[in-house]
């Protein structure tokens, strides 16, 4: 299980990697609110245990950026035993919460079963370069920006995202989004991806995602991905 640690409390934090370490868990610290948001929105990790209060930025903040992008199990930790705090935390995306002090134990046993809910989570998420799309609440995002889309655009998003990568001809879209054998006299699926495209692509042209292919028929796929890099040395 790899575990991203937001606290700035050095003990507190030094105590979790030990004992997560320990059973076998990889684990990465960042005791600055913003490194810590920089860790999160730029590195994949299957939970995430997140200090409410935090030098730079503060944990619901981090929360708030990270759910405009990313699904990933959150547990948040606060040494005020508050409902106020609780309730808004869970509000902002909070997937659990956890008042200082806690037991060890406890906190495993919570992160466990949060990473098997965030397995199954990930299941209804798709995603391709900065775009997603949720299956259950039916909605798609792209760079932090909600994209309003008809039942029939998503269903043609839907349907490309799933099959990254793959050339999909006008016959089997048409066939998987309107149930119906392709009429070569038909532009129906030429105009959903003119204005499919005018939603997820024409806005943030900087990295077009939904391409034509001459001759075949369509594709969508993340052309210009961002080069993997290393965690910094202290985030080890």
């Amino acid at each position: 299980m790899k575990v991203l640690i937001i606290e700035d409390e050095r003990k507190t934090a030094d105590y979790l990697r030990q004992g997560l370490t320990e059973q076998g868990d990889t684990v990465t610290l960042a005791y600055h609110g913003i490194d810590g948001q920089h860790l999160a929105l730029h590195y994949d990790f299957d939970v995430i245990v997140l200090d409410v209060m935090l030098p730079g930025m503060d944990g619901f903040e981090i929360l708030k950026s990270l759910r405009a992008l990313k699904s990933t199990p959150v547990i948040m930790l606060t040494a005020r035993d508050g409902v106020e705090d609780r309730v808004k935390g869970l509000r902002a995306g909070a997937d659990d919460y956890l008042v200082k002090p806690f037991s060890f134990m406890e906190l495993a046993a919570r992160l466990q079963a949060l990473t098997r809910r965030g397995q199954a989570r990930e299941l209804t998420l798709l995603r391709v370069g900065d775009l997603s799309i949720d299956l259950i609440s039916r909605k798609a995002m792209r760079a932090r920006q909600r994209i309003d889309l008809t039942a029939k655009e998503f269903a043609l998003l839907a349907l490309l995202m799933r099959r990254q990568g793959e050339i999909l001809s006008k016959t089997t879209i048409a066939e998987a989004v309107w149930g119906m054998s392709f009429d070569s006299n038909t532009n129906v699926v030429e105009v959903a991806i003119k204005r499919l495209r005018a939603k997820i692509d024409v806005p943030f042209g900087y990295n077009l995602l939904l391409h034509t292919v001459r001759g075949m028929g369509y594709v969508l796929e993340d052309r210009h991905p961002k080069p993997e890099t290393e965690l910094p040395p202290q985030h080890r």
